[in-house]
């Protein structure tokens, strides 16, 4: 752990590159449909869609060559310009989409059930839940606070392998497919509506709590993410919302580096930017949480006291790295970093190694003897019955020694003790 305290500069190139991304966050990420950083975005993901369903056989017409609905149709339904292919398309048994195809025992809206349907979440959440539905024909779901699963045994859907390893290859595959079909939207909607949630997003579906002030009424946090998400707050506006976020990590991380190599004239292999220095991680603190101020003071400024509105322009991905460095630093200070730990076990481990080695180096004969000599030293002294025979003790072992007394005979001793001035030299 290498500690050097933050200094003006520092302080300043933290704010300026948290400025920095907070004002790309402001005008450039802002809010779902009205983004031009999320426009790019979406764009990059309809781009990999197409790529993916070309690499697995989708062979549009010239005219459908750019069609991003096509290629969602062929990941779906695998069906090519119209016609059955080979392949089948990525088809789950968890995909109800509304009220109706879970037998009325919830609502849910066709926009919602990305985010309502945890098999459809990025995350290993989702995919436990995925694989987990597949195997036993179920479908799970968050709706009014509560998880609830429904039996999908309809003969429609087979999970695919001759063992438990295959299957679950194919449970997985199957999973990834299936969001890759959805991250772009459906194939139904002529928009592309919602495509899927932010990792761990879906858990605002447990969040039944609050009162938010929208125009459609109060809402829990709960709806105020679902509706959210039904506007356009999702994985594709996530990947926009990262960018200033991690502009921000690199322009530190990079002036980080050149001073360290510039101005203090540390070797190379002393600026490589990691957690183990303190400096920097307070630097990146600094940096995104300047970046959080100004992305919620836009966020309050511009949505007039709607909830939605400030939830909509909020930057999700900053204030959860925010809270994640902070903890991490926190944790750091209270000695559970992994890697503050290892190295402390490591300085631990060097001081009792240089201890041992002194301890190797001491003749052990020579410290035996003399303490054989110092115990029956003490022996002759506890068993001596007079002043005279105790100084005679005394005068034995300092002749034996080479050490010279301060006193002569015991008279001189007896006078030499009470005397308040004396001054005993052990030398």
């Amino acid at each position: 752990m290498q500690k050097r305290k933050l200094d003006e500069k520092d302080i300043l190139v933290s704010v300026a590159c948290g400025a920095v991304g907070g004002l790309i966050d402001i005008f450039f990420v802002g809010e779902p449909g009205n983004s031009p950083l999320g426009k790019w975005t979406n764009k990059m993901t309809d781009n990999a869609v197409m790529k993916f369903a070309k690499h697995l056989g989708w062979s549009p017409h010239k005219e459908n060559e750019n069609n991003v609905r096509s290629a969602i149709g062929y990941l779906e339904h695998g069906k090519n310009n119209g016609n059955e292919a080979d392949f089948q398309g990525f088809r789950v048994n968890y995909d109800q989409s509304n009220t109706k195809d879970v037998n009325g025992k919830f609502q849910m809206a066709s926009n919602q059930h990305h985010m309502m349907s945890i098999g459809h979440s990025p995350d290993i959440v989702g995919l436990f839940f995925s694989v987990l539905n597949q195997f036993t024909n179920t479908s799970t779901f968050i709706s009014d606070g509560k998880l609830i699963s429904i039996a999908t045994l309809d003969g429609k859907f087979m999970l695919v392998g001759n063992d438990f390893w295959t299957k679950l290859l194919c449970g997985v595959w199957n999973w990834f497919g299936h969001l890759m079909s959805d991250v772009a939207g459906s194939s139904g909607s002529a928009k592309g509506g919602s495509g899927i949630v932010l990792p761990f997003y879906e858990f605002f579906g447990f969040c039944k709590f609050g009162k938010f002030r929208t125009s459609d009424g109060m809402k829990d946090l709960s709806e105020l993410a679902m509706k959210a998400f039904s506007s356009g707050y999702d994985f594709r506006h996530g990947m926009a919302m990262a960018i200033p976020v991690v502009l921000t990590e690199m322009l530190i991380r990079s002036l980080w580096v050149a001073r360290q190599f510039f101005e203090f004239d540390r070797p190379i292999n002393e600026c490589i930017p990691t957690s183990a220095h303190e400096d920097l991680r307070l630097m990146l603190i600094i940096g995104n949480a300047t970046l959080c101020v100004l992305d919620g003071v836009d966020a309050a400024i511009r949505s007039g006291g709607n909830a939605l509105k400030f939830f909509l322009r909020l930057n999700l991905i900053a204030w959860f790295k925010l809270v994640k460095m902070v903890l991490k630093e926190i944790a750091i200070r209270l000695m559970m970093d992994d890697e503050y730990l290892f190295e402390l076990v490591a300085e631990i481990n060097r001081a009792v190694e240089k201890n041992l080695e002194e301890l190797r180096l001491i003749d052990i004969e020579a410290y035996e003897k003399e303490r054989d000599e110092i115990y029956a030293l003490d022996t002759s002294l506890r068993i001596s019955s007079d002043d005279k025979e105790l100084t005679n003790v005394l005068y034995e072992y300092a002749g034996k020694h080479g050490i010279e007394l301060q006193f002569g005979n015991h008279e001189e001793f007896d006078r030499f003790m009470l005397d308040e001035n004396t001054v005993i030299d052990l030398e």
